[in-house]
């Protein structure tokens, strides 16, 4: 039971502490230390004054041990994580084996040395010199991190940070913090310098200002929900910042949609993760002359499902994060029933566990699809004509990722045209990912990009260098 956190690779306590509960359960599953501020100074400090030596073969050689023995662990890892978050182990095997793969993929980004070179007699006033551009690290990286993917999330921080041989100050939720200080030992017996990372747990609202705003923190990496990340912006000043916030997906199904291919899918793009994801399936646009079949047969799926302890093989849904949050989501399901919509299956709450729930005939104007709804529920609206969808699709102030499903090319074309979001996935739900594909959103739901080439990219500066050519004429 983890009872402190890392701190340049040594176990720090403090006289206060958080405890750390089973959202199913409510059993304590271990505590952190709440720092003071004496000790973020500390570490801060601490961590500026350190500038790793690795080279990037020795940067490759770390991650790709790290990524080998999380996989190895992969079932103690899995159990950790549903514990401490309430997910399925289900969702949480797989999320360690994306945690795997980020690791690595950073792992061959470290050896990939990117420049660029460019000639200087391309316009008659300037002649007889060579550029070329070189990447250095862009310093002390402060990231944040959520809870609902405690570890993937985190290894999507440091991971590209630790290949561009940046130093990591973690800040990982208090609601989920014992994976990253997994992770953060996973990679310590990796080899990693304990200086190059660690692990703040401190209460946010107390030490927000001094911590986000400290002239030592040369970069942000922020993920979390919109409201949050526009509070962080306030505080950092003119800093390096990459924001991954909230999102309000869609995915839409046309009229010429092979409903039955798609049912599957949709399951897990509307109730992976307990819904808590920010790419999961928030408002599922149907084409009205396809509706009813749509939620007869996704009801009759949705039906099939086991919600229950998380740590059951056979749960197919665990809890989302806590009760409160599980209240806000059943209070939002009884108001848009109240407003009209129809209840088709789930919608009950016990504790911290809402049942796999859909809702037909959703109004735009409801607050269930208005706000961004953080749990297993996947509200139904019909649409009569791809403009009216497409506006729908629109009318948020989110733009984070998209899914649009016919088997018309040109419409689709015409969606992925007309849709204003980081991604449109074609017969595919909002949250498909691969771990190194460029990720991120436009309007609230961020600004910068994920996925571990561009991240890399993003913690990175660039040098450009210029030299007499020929050199020595």
């Amino acid at each position: 039971m983890t009872r402190g956190t890392l701190i340049s690779g040594k176990w720090t306590v403090s006289l206060r502490a958080r405890e750390v509960m089973n959202p199913f359960s409510g059993e304590k599953v271990g505590e952190v230390p709440l720092l003071e501020r004496e000790q973020v100074i500390h570490a801060i400090e601490d961590a500026a004054t350190f500038h790793s030596s690795l080279t990037p073969y020795e940067r490759f050689v770390i991650l790709r041990n790290a990524a080998n023995m999380v996989m190895e662990r992969k079932d103690e890892i899995a159990c950790l994580i549903s514990s401490e978050s309430g997910l399925a182990l289900k969702d949480t095997r797989h999320e360690v084996e994306r945690t795997h793969n980020v690791l690595l993929l950073s792992a061959e980004e470290a050896k990939r040395q990117r420049g660029s070179v460019y000639q200087s007699d391309v316009v008659p006033q300037t002649t007889g010199r060579v550029a070329f551009t070189i990447r250095e690290p862009a310093g002390l990286i402060l990231a944040i991190t959520p809870f609902n993917h405690p570890m993937n999330q985190v290894a999507h921080k440091i991971g590209p940070a630790i290949a561009m041989n940046n130093t990591v100050l973690l800040k990982p939720s208090l609601k989920t913090p014992l994976s990253a200080i997994r992770l953060t030992e996973i990679l310590l017996e990796a080899g990693l310098p304990p200086r190059m990372l660690s692990v703040l747990t401190l209460d946010v609202m107390e030490h927000a200002r001094f911590l986000l705003s400290h002239p030592a923190i040369d970069m942000v990496c922020f993920t979390g929900s919109t409201e949050s990340g526009e509070k962080v912006l306030k505080e950092t000043g003119v800093k390096k910042t990459l924001m991954e916030l909230g999102g309000n997906d869609v995915c839409i199904l046309c009229e010429d949609a092979d409903v039955s291919s798609l049912i599957d899918m949709i399951l897990i793009g509307g109730l992976g993760n307990s819904g808590q994801r920010c790419t999961s399936i928030k408002r599922l646009l149907c084409h009205r002359s396809i509706a009813d079949v749509v939620a007869t047969s996704l009801g009759e799926a949705v039906s099939r499902l086991c919600a229950g302890d998380p740590l059951r093989e056979d749960t197919d849904i665990g809890t989302v994060i806590d009760e409160e949050a599980a209240m806000t989501i059943e209070r939002r399901i009884q108001q848009a029933c109240a407003m009209g919509a129809k209840l088709l299956i789930g919608g009950r709450r016990k504790g911290a566990l809402i049942e796999p729930t859909l809702v037909d005939y959703i109004r735009p104007d409801m607050e269930l699809v208005q706000k961004e709804t953080f749990g297993p529920v996947i509200p139904l609206i019909r649409f009569d004509s791809d403009d009216e969808a497409i506006r729908m699709c629109n009318d948020t102030p989110f733009g984070l990722q998209s899914g649009v499903c016919t088997n018309d090319l040109r419409r689709a074309m015409r969606y992925v045209q007309g849709i204003r979001a980081g991604a449109v996935h074609v017969n595919q739900a909002p949250g498909y990912r691969v771990e190194s594909w460029p990720f991120g959103g436009i309007k609230k739901s961020g600004f910068g990009k994920e996925g571990v080439e561009r991240a890399c990219l993003e913690m990175s500066t660039e040098k450009l260098i210029s030299l007499p050519f020929p050199p020595f004429a």
